[in-house]
């Protein structure tokens, strides 16, 4: 998945102190810009060449995985955590909610949610499955407890959390917050009839 050294030889201290401001630069870099940031832009606001970016990550692919996956992956260990929750609804929202707002403060997480635009998180890989699979068991479980409306897919939610995204991002370029997570979290849930 990620960028993965851990079968190379280890880091010099000085080389380990570049792979890391890199990194943190390139987090920094791909939240606010998103993933249209180049190599030479995160090479220059680190303080190196872009050589020193490229002898770490050899492709642009390889340091958004190497940033961008594990938060991924936390949101998949944050599902799969809530999936015996003894309040599933609770466990539904508070997820979808929680995935919404840290998401929507980063450009690239939410281009990655949208569209796959990182390799490692297209339709058919394991990490897409893998979040489908965990949003899929939370969303089975509240509608099991009679939280969430049962005519909901897991491919709907998805889509909705997509829209959320555009949503959030959207009302912070006009300098406003618009509480969609409330609103989509509200339209979800099972109302008697």
């Amino acid at each position: 998945m990620g960028d993965d050294h851990s079968t190379a030889r280890p880091l010099r201290a000085d080389a380990r102190r570049n792979r890391e401001r890199v990194l943190q630069i390139a987090q920094e870099a791909l939240a606010s810009d998103g993933l249209a940031i180049s190599f030479d832009e995160i090479a220059r606001r680190a303080g190196f060449g872009v050589g020193t970016v490229y002898r770490h990550f050899p492709t642009r692919e390889a340091l958004f995985e190497a940033v961008l996956l594990g938060r991924m992956e936390r949101f998949v260990a944050d599902a799969r955590a809530l999936a015996t929750a003894e309040d599933p609804g609770r466990a539904f929202f508070g997820w979808f909610r929680a995935v919404v707002e840290q998401a929507s403060a980063n450009q690239a997480l939410c281009e990655m949610l949208e569209g796959g635009a990182v390799p490692a998180f297209r339709r058919g890989t394991t990490l897409e499955a893998d979040f489908a699979a965990a949003l899929g068991r939370l969303l089975q479980r509240a509608q099991r407890a009679g939280a969430v409306r049962g005519d909901l897919r897991a491919e709907d939610v998805q889509d909705l959390l997509r829209g959320c995204l555009t949503a959030e991002r959207r009302a912070r370029a006009r300098g406003g917050k618009v509480p969609m997570a409330e609103v989509v979290c509200d339209g979800m849930r099972s109302h008697p009839r």
